[in-house]
């Protein structure tokens, strides 16, 4: 409709968005238009280059420099969650283009969920279980499973997602070893855990689980070097970023057997490539991005989507102004 300001949304893949918020506002006072299949490069400029507001799910849609600059009539950008990685937040500010978020709900109770669930998954052998039994099968030599209970758990990073995921590992009787860039024994202690080189970590633990933020000192951190250090018989999880894993790496090393499997929630490109050897990799169990997949996180993020395009809408101040 002529007059009415575009407001675009992008990366709804599970079409969750307008189930848990009222729209009806918006879509009277706008021309709104939602995505919801992955969009790139010249695909993503086609969808965008005429909106005047831009709501982006997560970081399923990049922004950098060059695409921000051919988006001659934007004059606001938001995204769900409190960070994201794949947009250039100082190429829209230094156009005066503001960017809000959302509250990010409670991704880090999902993640550490999902994370456990990898474990138990993996050390379980749920998914070749399951296929015996629905196969008419029943136990095999395959069924006879070791026990996490007295095993090491490795966890990278203590934050508030690595910690949630350690004090589990302490109720099921593991021990607990840590480490990070900047991990003490004091910091370690906190949460009953051992503070050990990244080295040590590696090669005497079971699991090995990620829960480091992605950045330039944290790129790569687990590569050939550091996967070929891992005991066979352990399992390397990460429900963080897929940045901190050498992926080319991991997938040569799961066929030279250290580590003996792998539990992954994050790729480099998502959604996966259909042709990505990943998805046809021995000892891989891998679930697509389900982290912070959940009912009430999904509800947070649209109540702050039509929250925001509503005082947008009424030039109000937006109420998440994102703080780089």
């Amino acid at each position: 409709m002529a007059n009415l300001p575009n407001i675009v949304v992008l990366g709804d893949y599970e079409r969750a968005l307008r189930r848990f918020s009222n729209w009806n506002r918006i879509e009277q006072s706008s021309n709104l238009t939602i995505h919801h299949e992955p969009l790139r490069d010249e695909a993503l400029y086609e969808a965008v280059k005429d909106a005047d507001v831009i709501a982006i799910v997560r970081d399923r849609s990049p922004f950098n420099e060059a695409m921000i600059a051919r988006l001659s009539k934007l004059k606001l950008l938001m995204f769900t969650g409190k960070r994201n990685g794949t947009l250039d937040s100082a190429a829209l500010l230094s156009r005066n283009i503001p960017i809000a978020c959302t509250p990010g709900g409670p991704s880090k109770e999902t993640t550490t969920e999902l994370t456990w669930t990898l474990i138990l998954g993996a050390s379980k052998q749920l998914v070749g279980q399951n296929n015996l039994v629905t196969s008419g099968g029943w136990r095999n030599e395959l069924s006879v499973l070791p026990m996490l209970s007295g095993e090491r758990l490795g966890v990278i990073g203590l934050g508030a997602i690595g910690s949630s995921v350690a004090r589990v590992g302490k109720a099921f009787g593991m021990e607990l070893v840590t480490w990070s860039p900047n991990m003490t024994p004091e910091r370690a202690a906190i949460e009953n855990a051992k503070s050990v080189s990244l080295d040590e970590l590696l090669s005497t633990s079971k699991v090995v689980t990620m829960h480091l933020v992605a950045g330039p000192g944290t790129k790569g951190l687990i590569s050939a070097d550091q996967l070929a250090l891992m005991r066979p018989d352990s399992i390397l999880v990460n429900t963080s970023r897929s940045a901190l894993i050498n992926m080319p790496d991991l997938c040569a090393a799961l066929k030279q057997g250290r580590p003996g499997q792998a539990a992954v929630d994050v790729f480099d490109i998502e959604p996966l490539p259909s042709n990505d050897p990943l998805r046809n990799t021995q000892n891989l169990l891998a679930t697509p991005h389900l982290g912070f997949i959940a009912e009430p996180i999904f509800e947070t993020f649209s109540k702050g989507i039509t929250q925001t395009l509503e005082a947008w809408l009424d030039q109000k101040p937006v109420p998440h102004p994102f703080e780089p």
